[in-house]
Order: structure tokens, then sequence, then C-alpha cells
């Protein structure tokens, strides 16, 4: 892709600061489908920013054009919050066509709980915008898409229990990363799939907007990354992007002090999945699918399952060091962030301290220094870590078990952390494995779900 652009570009910059900030527009946007590029122009109080993606070519388009045209105004709508956030501007206008009172409200909804995360840590109000809402919107058309299931691939445990599934149910389906890390490419190959990527480039002026006092923080980027890949769907041909999001990501973060839930999962929450759903239904196509296949699942029960997929053990990884937009700042495992410590201790009741030290590179639950990265996870406080970890309780229902477990026990941080919790609430582990009910999966796939 072309280098990021060098120098703010439009008027004001000088001037600008963010308790200033008044317009927000989005501009004209580019898709070309002979290369792939797709280009998402912003404007933030007259300074000019654009978002940059390129799906791979695809050798023929099987989706009529009105389909995609309709993808293109989810992905440059959904992507605007990333710049939109510098400045939280409530006036917000449209270079192309305007949401529709639903689709507004959609946005509004996605705007304000998909960042709750970074308003609560920048000491803001629930962010909201005046959104436009007198276009027509789009009508849903029919694609004729072909029987084929697209698996979005982070790297970690949970999208390959998915691709392991939809295996199980007969299919052979493709994987799809959003961003050019290379751990991600590791585990496709080892995987053996058809693998496909979505190049992303976000302006590289942001970050001297940033640097320049603007609002940062926290963005619901599966939101962002379920966008392009239904419009990489559409053009080359799935009638089923298949995500791999728990149970778990339902429950808030924290709450705040009006007891607002602030959830750092939103757009891998069951509430964003049903919003996803119908925004595709009601306003691209009825013939596409997006729907988690472990949404029943808490990150415990992942866990239990992945536990038997060896082949897997020594090349995945669900530490967010590996997946930053300047490059991996660690080799697999960091082994101090909130990811690791939650993922070592939902493993633990299911493998044995050698083979999780063969995965970490050193046994996580007997070294002292992690006591505090470990005690967060219980949410004794009622907060959890802003991270994508699972439930407080599975936290807590895996130490339990691990207290008891002849393997475990005498680990340091399971003798110095037991005792917590007694002054908690901690459900029983098996139950915490069982499936749940609510869920989009499809019937036919629900027997391998």
């Amino acid at each position: 892709m072309p280098a990021p652009d060098a120098g703010l570009r439009g008027a004001g910059l000088d001037r600008w600061r963010r308790e200033d900030s008044e317009r927000f527009e989005f501009g004209e946007r580019r898709f070309d489908p002979a290369s792939g590029r797709i280009e998402l122009e912003f404007r933030l109080d007259g300074i000019e920013l654009v978002e940059r993606f390129r799906l791979p070519v695809a050798e023929g388009s099987s989706c009529c054009p009105e389909a995609v045209d309709a993808a293109l105004d989810l992905l440059h709508w959904t992507a605007g919050i990333s710049y939109w956030k510098a400045g939280c501007p409530t006036s917000i206008g449209f270079a192309r066509r305007v949401p529709d009172a639903w689709q507004a409200r959609w946005l509004d909804r996605l705007y304000r709980e998909g960042l709750a995360e970074f308003a609560w840590r920048n000491g803001l109000e629930p962010v909201a915008a005046d959104w436009p809402a007198d276009g027509t919107g789009n009508a849903a058309v029919s694609c004729g898409l072909p029987r084929r299931s697209l698996v979005p691939m982070g790297g970690g445990k949970d999208s390959l229990v998915a691709l392991e599934r939809l295996r199980r149910a007969g299919e052979a389906p493709d994987t799809v990363q959003v961003g050019q890390a290379a751990l991600i490419r590791r585990v496709a190959e080892a995987a053996g799939t058809r693998h496909l990527v979505v190049e992303r480039q976000v302006d590289g002026n942001l970050a001297e907007l940033n640097r320049r006092g603007a609002w940062n923080g926290h963005v619901p980027i599966t939101a962002i990354n379920a966008s392009a890949l239904i419009l990489l769907a559409l053009v080359h041909g799935y009638d089923r992007v298949v995500f791999a999001n728990e149970r778990s990501a339902d429950e808030a973060t924290l709450h705040d002090e009006r007891g607002r839930p602030v959830n750092h999962q939103f757009s891998k929450s069951l509430i964003f999945e049903a919003m996803l759903a119908e925004w595709v239904a009601r306003c691209i196509t009825p013939d596409l699918a997006v729907f988690s296949i472990l949404r029943r699942d808490r990150e415990l029960a992942v866990c239990r399952e992945f536990a038997g997929l060896e082949r897997y053990h020594g090349v995945f990884s669900s530490c967010n060091r590996n997946f930053h937009l300047d490059g991996a700042r660690t080799v697999r495992w960091c082994g101090r962030c909130p990811k690791c410590h939650f993922v070592f201790l939902a493993m633990a009741p299911f493998l044995s301290p050698a083979k999780l030290e063969a995965i970490f590179g050193a046994n996580l639950l007997d070294d002292r220094d992690q006591l505090d990265g470990f005690r967060e996870l219980l949410a004794i406080d009622g907060a959890k870590p802003f991270e994508c970890v699972g439930e407080a309780g599975e936290a807590r229902a895996a130490l339990a078990a691990l207290a008891v477990d002849p393997r475990w026990r005498a680990c340091r941080v399971v003798t110095a952390l037991s005792p917590l919790l007694e002054r908690v609430d901690v459900p029983d582990l098996q139950s915490l494995c069982r499936p749940g009910r609510a869920h989009h999966i499809p019937d036919a796939l629900i027997a391998h779900a």
C-alpha cells in the first residue's frame, strides 16, 4: 500500500484544540475492484484524513454492485469512529449518502457504547453526536452468494476452535486476517487453510493529532474489521462470515458511578452481533450471515476444547503485543499482560504445568511477581482489566479448581490468591463449561457448536 501521508492536510491545524472541535465530515470513498484498494476520506474541523484498506483481488465478483456500495457505507461510517473520537464534535456531515433514521440510531449506539471505555478513561460523559437522519437508506438486495464460510483469524485459540468446529461440520472454510501480523499468517499455515489478508492503513496523521492533544483511547476494532470482512465476503463470494467471539464477551468490564456498563468487548458481544446482523439483512443483503460459532460458550469451554487441539499449541498466541499497528512487540507471549494471565489460568485446569510451560516458556502461576496481574482477573473490587479476557467468575472457578489439583495447588500464585475466593462468589467450573442458549448460529451448525 502507499506510504502514509506526510504532513497534515487541511486548514486550521495550528489552531486546532480538541476542546474546540465542532465538525466531523464523512467525505468521499473509493473502491477499485481491479486492485482491491479502498480509500475512505474524513474531515475533522477542516483537517483531511484518509483510511485505506486493500482487499485481495477477486478472480471475479459474485455480487451485485448495489450490495457492495451499501457495504462501503457501513465500512466508511464505522471506520470513522477512530477519527471522530479525536475531538468528539457534536456536528456530523456527509459528502455522499446520508444515513436514514434507523441507521443514524444504529451508528449513535455503536459510537456511544463502542467508545464507553474511551469515555470512562478520559473522564467524559458517554460520547454522543448529532447524527443527521434525512437519508433514504438502502434496500437490501439478493446476491445469490455461494455456500462458503470465511473465518476471521486472530492467531489465538478462539478462531482455531471455530475453524475446527466448521471442519467437523463437513466444511472447508477459508481464513482471513485484517492487518499484516506475521503470527496470524503462521497460524493459518499450521491450520492448512486458504488464507486471505486484508491490509489496513490508518492515516498516519491521526498520531500527529494525538501528539497535539486529541482525545485518544480504545475503539471497537472488531466492528471495523467486521465491516471490512462483510465487503470482502460480497466481493469474493462467501455467504457466511463466522466469528469466534465467546459468551464471555457480554460481561461488562466495570460499571461506572451511575451503574452504566462499560464493556471493553462491546463489539464482540451478542448485542453488537445482533446489531450487525440486522444491518446486513436490512441494508445490504439477506443472503449473508454474520455470526459467532462460539457464542454459546464461555472462555473456559473454549479452553477445554482447545486443550485437545495439540497441533496448534506450538504456534498460537492470544497476547495482543503481537498485533500492534507498528509491528509485534513480543515473541508469541509476553507473559505479563492480562491476556497472557487469563489464557494461562483458564487453560491450566485442562493441561499439566509441563504442557503450559512448553506453550508460554514459563509457569506464570509459580511466579510471585505475577500476583497482581492474576488478582485483577478475579475482580475482587468489581472491575476486570480492560482487555479481551473472560468473566471474573471464570477466573475464580479456574483458581478454585487449581487449588485442589495436585498438579497446581503448590504454585505460588495459587496458594497466595486462593484465600481471596472466600470473599466472593465462586461458580462451579463444570457449570461454566455448559453452552448457553442465546446465539445466532444457523440450525445446520448447532450440532457442532
